[in-house]
């Protein structure tokens, strides 16, 4: 709520209010988690739809942004550790969930790497006991993450576990030696503010095949690519440009 009156000073309370409880009461049920994360994702990627009367009677229409995504230091930033959620009389806490103005957007299980038989595919089965229990916390969710402290991957609320996949890359230039831990890599290479922002609103796509909804993220390799193939295509069509 305080992130939409701080982003949008322009748009009248009622609407601010409005786009409010658009978001509050995404429909859900835990058939239905695909589908609530693509209607929320609109909202996030293209701002919520809302209306409000003019002082001369008429109607406007006008968008309401949950995220700035010129300014990314006047989003709030927050990471929580062991947060509870209690839904359906189940009392549940993941392990660490990424919140920006609010919004839970990412979610990391982590197991010990101590422990014998805590592998990375358990961390992904947790999830997976978390979407059955409490479903809320995934109609918003935008990045999935699982490590057992040697192997770390990404991956969507849709994927399955073979789709989860290792991020390899820090700077973008060189792949990352084995010596750093994988959940380092992934965090420093994809978890900085500006690559978050950039990879949720802009590397992120629902495909429909037939009844089924999938969420699809970009891997780290695709990420790149498409940000150099970018970055060289406006230096060639500027002024000056090889216009190739």
């Amino acid at each position: 709520k305080e992130a939409i009156n701080k982003i949008n000073p322009k748009v009248p309370p009622e609407a601010k209010e409005e786009a409010l409880k658009k978001v509050l009461n995404i429909p859900l049920s835990s058939q239905s988690i695909v589908v609530a994360n693509k209607n929320f994702h609109k909202m996030l990627t293209d701002g919520v739809d809302v209306e409000y009367r003019r002082q001369d009677g008429s109607i406007a229409g006008d968008k309401v942004q949950l995220i700035d995504k010129s300014n990314w230091d006047n989003n709030d930033w927050l990471v929580v550790n062991q947060f509870t959620i209690i839904e359906n009389k189940r009392n549940r806490r993941p392990d660490i969930i990424i919140f920006i103005n609010g919004l839970p957007l990412a979610v990391m299980e982590l197991k010990n790497p101590a422990a014998e038989k805590a592998t990375v595919k358990q961390a992904f089965h947790q999830l997976q006991t978390y979407k059955q229990d409490v479903p809320s916390l995934f109609a918003y969710n935008s990045l999935m993450i699982i490590s057992d402290g040697l192997e770390a991957k990404v991956g969507s609320v849709s994927a399955n576990y073979e789709w989860f996949m290792r991020w390899r890359t820090i700077d973008g230039f060189t792949l990352a030696p084995n010596s750093i831990p994988q959940l380092e890599v992934l965090v420093k290479g994809l978890f900085s503010r500006i690559g978050l922002l950039d990879m949720i609103t802009n590397f992120i796509v629902f495909e429909t095949d037939k009844d089924k909804i999938s969420r699809k993220i970009a891997g780290y390799h695709q990420y790149h690519a498409t940000r150099k193939a970018v970055e060289k295509t406006l230096l060639a069509s500027a002024m000056g440009g090889d216009q190739r």
